[in-house]
């Protein structure tokens, strides 16, 4: 098995729990959530003055008072008070979702430090180092690039090099080139239109990005930089008859239809997770 049917295994994996988690919330609702109607209620009548005495002005609300009448937004699921922190929320519970934006709306620009950050946040969180130790797994049973042998000696070289693999590309695509080229690599999701609407634009995400100016430019960051982390990765440290052009091409393109798939799940995500949420609460409240 080269890498390119190493790769597939990420791909397969995601489309199965995409699939999965999307036929089994048929009840789930593909719009926006829409924020609670103001209270436009009159205020009471005052009480008439008498004639022999003026009215009195009504003491101006104190801050205090005022902030607790008219609250703040709270912050959709998952999101910090500072955009460029990223947020805390994860894909089913588990998976780092940290540079997602529960909003179309254009946040202030990242810093080329605050773009390593967030890469490195996610790179290097907990479910990484199990996600690859399961990727170098089945790599082992499938005996995939030979040259690595068997035995637990084999097994650290799988695993190893699968985090590899994973850290290039996403400093790569998430750090290296949209520092370079001055592009935002968060993903804005969409949240409102209809479901094919919705695919239609996360798919879009693959070709146009947001510059840090907050206009739309082609995603070089995501084809070239997959490609150039595609190239290193195959002519350094995985066996030598895996060192071709087609395998490069191969693996540049399983890496960009893997892409393609994280982004339909963190467009779709908030609207399942808002499912569960409703059920679970449904289920304390009986």
């Amino acid at each position: 098995m080269t890498i390119r049917l190493r790769g597939l295994w990420e791909l397969a994996w995601a489309l199965a729990v995409t699939v999965t988690f999307l036929l089994a919330t048929p009840g789930v609702s593909f719009a926006q959530n829409q924020d609670p109607a103001p209270n436009t209620a009159p205020p009471a009548d005052p009480q008439p003055s008498s004639p022999a005495q003026p009215a009195a002005s009504a003491p101006a609300p104190s801050p205090s008072a005022a902030q607790k009448t008219l609250p703040d937004k709270p912050l959709p699921a998952g999101q910090t008070s500072d955009p460029s922190a990223g947020s805390k929320d994860r894909l089913f519970y588990a998976m780092p979702n940290f540079s997602t934006v529960e909003s179309p709306n254009q946040l202030p620009p990242l810093t080329v430090g605050q773009k390593f950050k967030l890469v490195t946040r996610s790179s290097f969180d907990p479910f990484q180092f199990a996600w690859y130790a399961a990727l170098a797994g089945i790599s082992q049973a499938e005996n995939s690039e030979k040259g690595y042998g068997q035995g637990w000696g084999a097994y650290g070289i799988r695993y190893a090099s699968a985090f590899g693999d994973g850290l290039t590309e996403a400093y790569m695509v998430s750090a290296v080139f949209p520092s370079v080229l001055r592009q935002d690599p968060r993903y804005y999701q969409l949240g409102h239109g209809s479901f094919l609407h919705r695919t239609g634009y996360a798919l879009s995400r693959l070709i146009i990005a947001r510059g840090d100016s907050g206009n739309a430019q082609f995603n070089a960051s995501e084809i070239f930089g997959s490609a150039v982390a595609a190239g290193i990765v195959t002519y350094s440290y995985h066996p030598h008859e895996d060192k071709t052009l087609s395998n490069t091409a191969s693996v540049w393109g399983t890496q960009v239809a893997y892409d393609a798939i994280a982004i339909e799940v963190k467009e779709f995500w908030p609207d399942l997770r808002r499912k569960f949420s409703e059920k679970k609460h449904a289920k304390d409240q009986n």
